[in-house]
């Protein structure tokens, strides 16, 4: 019988230790190639044959690209388990995968508290409205030759959340220790264990009722531009917006609309629709807080995903199973 092969895609930078301890179960690989082309090329002609596990870190899209059908379909017939290290999958096309009959797994216990932290973060900096005056600190004119506009405490407004899955859920908890009243809304309503305390909202009515929306949903084809022309013009004037999941959930121009006309007062982002490139509304405006994708970026954090990741390819390698499967192959 074959030994087994995992190839990885990408860097293991935390969780050496671990990593190389799987070579106990698996021979541990890499591609020849840093170019999507080079890649596909090595698949085709056999070179990656035997490949049981594919290891791949969010950076590796630079050089294989996403892996939609084009490149899952030239995988070879060994492939059947791509474990992905990041809480959102939207680099991996996962019906493509059903078809092909590969598993997939996520890392998304492991960020819940760096990215809720993030998302707290800029929450607080959105309400007080504070990159004017730390732009103006930095010009060296104090606050500015016309003084900011004042922010708002957190205490007594309510937070709306779109997504209370991990993330959402731990968001929850530091947002209540500042005052905050939480409403949710998911495709399906949470148990009130799991909910601890948030109400249930319409999508719509959560719109209609929040002070502060935060986005913690996955991208995927139902929700890109979730929140566009239409939902900006059923928010309170005056909301604040802030998204650490996707940018591809808010359409980015109809929000430069809203905050040009004033309906949207401040926004914090940490993701934009096309990464590394920001619209240039955005980067314009002075009460918007932006920050280039730091919600999981800490030695902590990082560390948890490889070895939440490396701990779905042992399972792979010695039970046939993944530890956290994505949600979409759960009953599949």
């Amino acid at each position: 019988m074959k030994r087994a092969k995992v190839l990885l895609l990408g860097e293991i930078e935390h969780a050496h230790e671990s990593w190389n301890s799987l070579s106990n179960l698996a021979t541990l690989t890499n591609p020849k190639t840093h170019t999507r082309t080079g890649f596909l090329k090595e698949c085709k002609d056999g070179e990656m044959d035997g490949v049981l596990v594919i290891y791949r870190t969010f950076a590796s899209v630079e050089f294989t690209g996403r892996f939609d059908e084009e490149l899952i379909n030239v995988l070879p017939a060994t492939v059947r388990f791509i474990c992905h290290n990041g809480a959102g999958y939207d680099q991996v096309d996962v019906n493509a995968c059903t078809r092909r009959g590969i598993k997939v797994s996520n890392t998304p216990s492991a960020v819940n508290d760096s990215t809720a932290d993030m998302n707290m973060f800029l929450i607080l900096g959105a309400l007080r409205r504070l990159n004017t005056s730390m732009t103006s600190l930095r010009a060296g004119k104090w606050r500015g030759n016309v003084a900011p506009p004042l922010g708002h405490n957190p205490e007594g407004k309510t937070l709306g959340i779109l997504g209370m899955g991990g993330i959402g859920r731990n968001l929850r908890e530091k947002a209540v220790a500042f005052g905050m009243r939480i409403v949710y809304h998911n495709r399906n309503r949470l148990s009130e264990e799991l909910a601890g305390g948030a109400e249930y909202a319409s999508f719509e009515h959560l719109l209609r009722l929040s002070d502060v929306i935060s986005l913690n949903l996955p991208l995927n084809n139902e929700t890109r531009h979730k929140i566009s022309t239409r939902e900006f013009s059923l928010m309170k004037k005056g909301v604040v917006i802030v998204n650490t999941a996707r940018g591809a959930v808010i359409d980015e121009g109809a929000l430069v609309q809203a905050l040009e006309s004033g309906h949207v007062a401040s926004a914090g982002l940490d993701v934009y629709e096309d990464e590394p490139i920001i619209h240039p509304g955005l980067l314009a405006n002075p009460h918007v807080m932006l920050l280039p994708h730091m919600g999981t970026w800490t030695v902590e954090t990082q560390t948890a995903m490889e070895e939440c990741n490396i701990e779905n390819v042992r399972s792979a390698l010695e039970t046939g199973c993944l530890k956290s499967i994505v949600p979409e192959q759960t009953h599949a």
